[in-house]
């Protein structure tokens, strides 16, 4: 080891903060049964799982401390780290990266690194005990370790650096591809932290790649994981690994990895492009040559705009959903004992497989007829099912959550118990009245009538029934399970017991949640209409399609034609022609989008989804204005810029904050940008548009 460790442990005492929740490090012996004796690093900062270990200077001190006790000791023949329940550790304190100076951060880098590897370099073997959570920094303090294990239900294990504006800064960069090779390295740390922050969702994924060498079940994981370190020290269990491919291999994987990260942020990351660099490093440099070379890149990193914006969206994602703009005093909301859901097809049975997996209440599916029932119910089962052969759940558990989801055609046997009530009908305005009617002549008088509604006004959809306060917008994103955004919208008679009900509610499901103002499609879907015809528009005029697709590359998760080919032309259509008809002075609806809807084709692309089909193609009538990538990319920013200013002055969302955590959570737009209105004033489209930057 070349650092000064001493010398570091000195200078981080210069960035330690009252605010740190230090991770304190344990040392117990745990004698196994040959005889050796296990030096067990436990991480814990005191706090359940709801609060994970993180790596603050006060806590790298503190597993500097635990490991130097381990090694001096003469018992201990090897050392192994692990974390609280569920928890190993969710990687650095990142609010002392926003608090240090650059010398500091570096400090950090060097400490961290300096620490991390004493369990690979302190000549004792070592162990990685991956027993809960796992990413940035807590997989490198395992990634360190000669051998690991994972838990088989592990919730998340990944690098997701890179679409912070950061890279892997302890060690990942270099120790992850020396470990399992280039190719699978870069899907760690380049193209899952690029496709929205992936992450690895199971032991058996995590085995799969080569990161850990077994997984482990059962609320004995870590009985089984010292067993399995003491057949290691006793000879008796062999690990190999394959051997990695230091020749073509290699820069093939790094070619592509920077392909990949090129078509997905424009060029436009410096994380993304470095991260690419170290991949390709890692194939020729010695552990001390790649840990100095993140050592340097994180200090650049922290002092970039973008990494700044990534900073402020990560706050926006930690800490204003926890206490969402606007809730009401949560004392107001009234216990949800049982959920009805009017509607039994896919997106109501993902309500229901949401429901009875995170509340853990009975819920009840209504259709028109037993058997449309019945098939939401056995959608239900079948993901549960699912979930069990994955080894994400165990089978009482499932047992007991299918035995809570029951489908019948009678409103009354439904809905005359149920606290909860949503509706995931035909968006169509007279369809809701009559099914929220129907419910409301059986229904409790408490009862909160919940409404999915992508774009009606919930003023409205409340308007004929007796008790309009109990209605309230509880609009969800396509996957349900998947993405996190929950806009909840506060009608005209919307009451504050209903509102409260509604945000405890989405808390129990897991949501991200923003408070928004009745009005034509809220928040993210007006953006996205106002994006979507803006973009149309264009094309409309004479910029080819493919030319348009390329100019969203790091702004959008997905191209915009792309994302119609997903949702479907008839549904971008539908959302489009809800806008213009509100807004017709700044809402453009394609004719050629309509066009492409009546031929009933579901996509402008054919099969290649490169090339525009011939026969769509024909079906459009396009202008001779042809503008370059660059330009529509401006042009479009300035519609959403137009529109984001109008939303605010109208009162749509509270602050540009919640605005940036409904695109960030709802369409994914990138940490790295800060959402939408962090790129608007950093390019200084802001003020061009508006006068005046958003912050």
């Amino acid at each position: 080891m070349t650092t000064d460790i001493n010398q570091l442990l000195v200078d981080i005492e210069k960035v330690f903060t009252d605010d740190e929740v230090v991770t304190y490090a344990r040392l117990s012996k745990v004698t196994l049964p040959s005889g050796k004796v296990l030096g067990l690093v436990t991480l814990d900062n005191g706090h359940d799982h709801t609060r994970p270990n993180t790596f603050g200077p006060k806590g790298l001190v503190e597993l500097n401390t635990a490991y130097d006790a381990a090694l001096a000791d003469d018992s201990i023949d090897a050392v192994a780290v692990t974390g609280k329940p569920f928890i190993l550790a969710a990687g650095a304190d990142l609010n002392t990266f926003k608090q240090a100076p650059t010398e500091g951060v570096r400090t950090i880098a060097e400490l961290g690194h300096a620490v991390f590897r004493k369990l690979a370099d302190g000549g004792k073997p070592s162990f990685g005990f991956i027993n809960g959570l796992a990413l940035g920094g807590g997989l490198e303090v395992a990634l360190h370790a000669d051998y690991r294990t994972v838990i088989e239900t592990v919730p998340a294990v990944g690098l997701p650096e890179v679409m912070l504006g950061l890279i892997p800064g302890w060690g990942g960069a270099w120790l992850l591809p020396n470990l399992i090779g280039p190719e699978r390295a870069a899907k760690v740390f380049i193209s899952n932290p690029l496709n929205n922050g992936t992450v690895l969702r199971s032991g058996k994924e995590v085995v799969d790649l080569g990161i850990a060498d077994v997984a482990f079940g059962g609320a004995d994981y870590l009985e089984q994981s010292l067993l399995w370190a003491d057949g290691v020290l006793n000879g008796t269990v062999t690990v190999e690994r394959a051997e990695i491919d230091r020749g073509a291999g290699w820069d093939e994987a790094v070619k592509n990895a920077g392909f990949f990260a090129w078509a997905k942020t424009g060029d436009a990351s410096p994380a993304a492009k470095k991260a690419v660099e170290l991949l390709a490093l890692a194939k020729t440099a010695s552990k001390d040559e790649g840990f100095a070379a993140e050592d340097e890149a994180l200090t650049a990193a922290v002092s970039q705009p973008e990494t700044l914006a990534s900073l402020y969206s990560f706050d926006l994602v930690q800490k204003r959903a926890k206490r969402p703009a606007g809730a009401p005093d949560k004392s107001l909301a009234q216990p949800i004992t049982k959920v009805g859901i009017i509607g039994a097809g896919l997106m109501a049975s993902q309500f229901a497989l949401l429901f009875v997996q995170r509340l853990k209440v009975p819920v009840v599916l209504v259709d028109l007829d037993q058997e449309r029932a019945d098939k939401g119910v056995a959608y239900v089962h079948a993901e549960l099912d699912k979930r069990l052969a994955k080894g994400r759940s165990d089978q009482d558990k499932t047992n007991r959550l299918k035995g809570l989801v029951s489908a019948t055609t009678d409103y009354s046997v439904a809905f005359s118990d149920a606290d909860f009530i949503i509706e995931a009908v035909f968006e169509e305005m007279g369809v809701k009245k009559t099914v929220f009617a129907n419910a409301e002549k059986v229904a409790p008088a408490t009862a909160v009538f919940a409404t999915n509604t992508s774009s009606l006004s919930i003023t409205e959809m409340a308007s004929e029934l007796e008790h309009p306060e109990r209605v309230v917008g509880f609009h969800f994103f396509n996957p349900v399970a998947v993405m996190p955004l929950l806009e909840i919208i506060r009608g005209e008679a919307t009451s504050e017991a209903a509102l409260a009900t509604a945000f405890a509610a989405g808390k129990g499901l897991g949501k991200t949640m923003i408070l928004v103002k009745d009005s034509p499609s809220f928040v993210v879907n007006r953006l996205l209409g106002r994006f979507m015809g803006e973009v149309a528009k264009i094309a409309d005029e004479g910029t080819p399609i493919p030319v348009v697709d390329q100019a969203f590359a790091g702004v959008t998760p997905m191209p915009p034609y792309q994302l119609i080919a997903l949702v479907g032309p008839a549904i971008a259509y539908h959302n489009n022609e809800t806008l213009a008809h509100a807004f017709p002075d700044r809402f453009y609806l394609s004719e050629n989008l309509h066009k492409v809807v009546e031929a009933k084709k579901g996509s402008f692309y054919g099969p290649d989804g490169k090339t525009v089909d011939p026969e769509v193609e024909a079906l459009l009538e396009v202008g001779t204005t042809e503008l370059t990538a660059p330009e529509v990319r401006r042009r479009t920013l300035e519609a959403l810029a137009d529109e984001t200013r109008r939303m605010l002055d109208e009162g749509v969302a509270a602050a540009p904050e919640d605005i940036d955590l409904g695109m960030i959570t709802g369409a994914g737009f990138q940490f790295w940008n800060g959402g939408l209105t962090q790129l608007l004033d950093r390019e200084g489209i802001s003020e061009a548009v508006t006068g005046r930057r958003f912050h």
